[in-house]
């Protein structure tokens, strides 16, 4: 080889060697955060404006029940930096080691926290050490507004669980559609308030009568599910559910947008007797590889402007007090998503169940379920 043959060799060689090594560290200095969150829960454009502003990679992914996110977080090595649990099922993950502590001096943001919120979420987390609330709702009942009308006559009011566990109450939506939520975290607190019970009852008969009286109404029910029944309502496809608020607020603002084809009216009620209140929280895995982002990317979502974006699309409270001067009045005012003291002192929270108990619950929901 000749001297200018090794010497261009040479230059090919560092050449490649520094396309290789800047390569490399483009990627070591690509930042990432895994976020697993539940089915339309978050506003559009908000994680695109996080990377515009961080450049920060959002990877995120979706899950419809809180038992495929247990799963893959006590399996281990889930992938994730953030995730979104539950309260009641966070207070036993917590148990169980799962998340980490968060530094709240990386979360300056929390400072806008609603201290109501973070009261109740205490229950479940004292201290609030391991998670931040994200958003928090009820769970009652929705129904297509015309069809009640016509099935129930013109005064008709749905205001009572009455029309959920009284059998010749639901039967008469049946032919319309009726889905109840897949969760027995749901609806069994629902029936043993209903029953005059405990809804955080552990004992066996008190699950039983529960179950019982979802088992009378069961022939009634077209579909047990968690994330179908938002579009079917708010097309006309079902009539009635017992579901999330946010969601049945969702299918109510989807039908009102199609309302010169649809001619769809949604309605919310948070019965009389009582509903559960629910929590659905920010939290860091104890595996989670990109910590600094995660916190990141909590920060930004409790910032006002953000809370209030999410609160808006979504027709759920926000966990951030800050957020309700941006909050649009229509969302704000409206006692179903912000409800008022009355209708607070009403709503109940449910609490972590020992293994034991919730193998029992699992076993009266797959057989009502089943019918076997």
């Amino acid at each position: 080889m000749t001297k200018v043959g090794r010497s261009g060799f040479r230059l090919g060689l560092a050449i490649t060697a520094a396309v290789s090594f800047l390569s490399q560290a483009a990627a070591a200095e690509e930042r990432v955060v895994n976020f697993y969150n539940w089915s339309n829960y978050i506003a559009p454009g908000v994680l695109e404006a996080f990377t515009k502003e961080t450049g920060i990679k959002v990877v995120y992914d979706t899950f419809d029940a809180n038992e495929t996110l247990e799963t893959r977080l006590m399996a281990g090595k889930s992938g994730y930096d953030v995730v979104v649990p539950t309260a009641y099922f966070l207070q036993r993950q917590i148990k169980a080691n799962i998340f980490q502590k968060l530094d709240k001096s990386k979360l300056p943001n929390l400072a806008n926290a609603w201290p109501m919120v973070t009261k109740h979420l205490a229950t479940y987390d004292p201290g609030n050490v391991y998670a931040a609330n994200y958003m928090w709702g009820t769970t009652g009942i929705g129904y297509n507004v015309a069809k009640v009308k016509q099935i129930l006559g013109p005064d008709a009011k749905i205001d009572s669980w009455d029309i959920v566990f009284k059998p010749e109450n639901l039967a008469k939506f049946k032919d319309c559609g009726v889905h109840l939520l897949d969760s027995a975290d749901d609806i069994f607190p629902a029936a043993l308030n209903w029953l005059g019970l405990d809804p955080n009852s552990t004992k066996q008969a008190d699950l039983e009568k529960a179950a019982e009286a979802v088992a009378k109404v069961r022939p009634s029910v077209r579909k047990f599910h968690s994330s179908e029944y938002l579009s079917a309502l708010a097309t006309g496809e079902i009539c009635f559910v017992v579901g999330w608020s946010g969601d049945i607020m969702q299918a109510r603002a989807r039908a009102a947008e199609a309302k010169n084809s649809s001619g769809v009216e949604i309605g919310y009620a948070i019965p009389k007797e009582g509903a559960q209140m629910f929590f659905d929280n920010l939290a860091i895995p104890a595996d989670a590889k990109n910590v600094n982002e995660a916190y990141e990317l909590i920060n930004y979502l409790y910032r006002p402007e953000v809370a209030a974006k999410n609160a808006d699309f979504l027709s759920y409270a926000s966990g951030n007090l800050a957020s309700q001067k941006l909050v649009d009045p229509k969302i704000l005012n409206d006692k179903n998503i912000y409800p008022d003291e009355a209708t607070l002192s009403k709503l109940f929270v449910i609490t972590a169940r020992e293994p034991a108990t919730q193998r029992i619950i699992n076993r009266l929901w797959t057989k009502v379920k089943t019918g076997r």
